[in-house]
C-alpha cells in the first residue's frame, strides 16, 4: 500500500535526519521541513540546555526569538507551559487569548493572529518545543496538531541522538588533548603515564580549570598554567 504523502515525507525526513550529526544542523532541518509542511510565517525550535537554561536555537526570523525572550522575560507564555507540563498548545485567535496578557500582546503587534506549538520530548527527557505561528485566525487545525506532534517527537529522537553524538565527539575530543599532554609531560620530565596525569589533575585543581583546558594550554604554549 503506497505512503500517503504525509508518511511519506515523514519517512523522508526520519532518512535525512539520519545523515547529519550536528545538533545545530538537525535543528535547521526540522525547521526548514516545519515551514515547507505547515506553509506557517514563522517557526522556531527553543531547546532546554544543561542546568534548564532555555534557548532559541533556531528561527525563520528574528521575531521569533524576541517573542521568545519575552516569554523568558515575563515567566509566562505557551512555551514555558510546553516545556513544563503541556505536550501542546493551540490558539486559534490570539485576540481570544487572555492567559499570558505580555506575550499576547507581543504577539498581535508583530501581526500574528493563530500559533500552534508542540513539546519536544523523548522517553528520557524534555528537549524543548516547536512553534509555528500564522499571520491569519485559524491558521492551524486539529489535524495540523496531530502532525505537528509528529513531527515533533521525530525530531526529538533526532535532537537527543545529535545532542549525545556532539556530547561523545567532545568527550573524544578531550581525551586526546589530555593524551598529547601527557605524552609531552612524559617526554620532558622522564615520568610514566600515571604521574603524567596526576600533573595535569593537579594544575587543573589548583588554577580551577577543566582538566582538558589545562592541557590544550600545555599543548598550545608548552607551559603549565602559573
Amino acid at each position: 500500500m503506497p505512503l500517503n504523502p504525509d508518511a511519506e515525507s515523514f519517512a523522508e525526513l526520519a532518512l535525512d535526519l539520519h545523515e547529519v550529526s550536528s545538533l545545530d544542523e538537525t535543528v535547521e532541518r526540522v525547521l526548514e521541513f516545519a515551514c515547507k509542511m505547515f506553509n506557517c510565517a514563522y517557526a522556531g525550535v527553543i531547546l532546554v540546555h544543561e542546568g534548564s537554561r532555555v534557548e532559541t536555537v533556531a528561527s525563520n526570523h528574528e521575531l521569533v526569538a524576541h517573542l521568545d525572550k519575552v516569554q523568558l522575560e515575563a515567566g509566562e507564555g505557551p512555551d514555558i507551559e510546553i516545556i513544563a507540563d503541556r505536550p501542546g498548545v493551540l490558539i486559534c485567535d490570539i485576540s481570544e487569548e487572555t492567559r499570558w496578557p505580555r506575550w499576547t500582546a507581543a504577539v498581535e503587534e508583530a501581526g500574528i493572529r493563530s500559533m500552534l506549538g508542540a513539546r519536544l520530548y523523548t522517553t528520557r527527557r524534555v528537549l524543548g518545543s516547536l512553534n509555528l505561528y500564522a499571520l491569519d485566525v485559524d491558521g492551524f487545525d486539529e489535524v495540523d496538531v496531530d502532525v505537528a506532534h509528529m513531527l515533533a517527537r521525530h525530531a526529538a529522537v533526532a535532537l537527543e541522538s545529535a545532542r549525545g553524538t556532539e556530547h561523545l565527539q567532545r568527550a573524544v575530543d578531550a581525551r586526546n588533548l589530555i593524551g598529547q599532554a601527557q605524552g609531552i609531560l612524559m617526554e620532558r620530565f622522564s615520568i610514566d603515564a600515571d604521574q603524567a596525569f596526576g600533573v595535569l589533575k593537579r594544575y587543573s585543581q589548583d588554577n580551577n580549570l577543566k582538566l582538558n583546558s589545562v592541557a590544550q594550554r600545555l599543548i598550545d604554549t608548552g607551559r603549565l598554567p602559573s
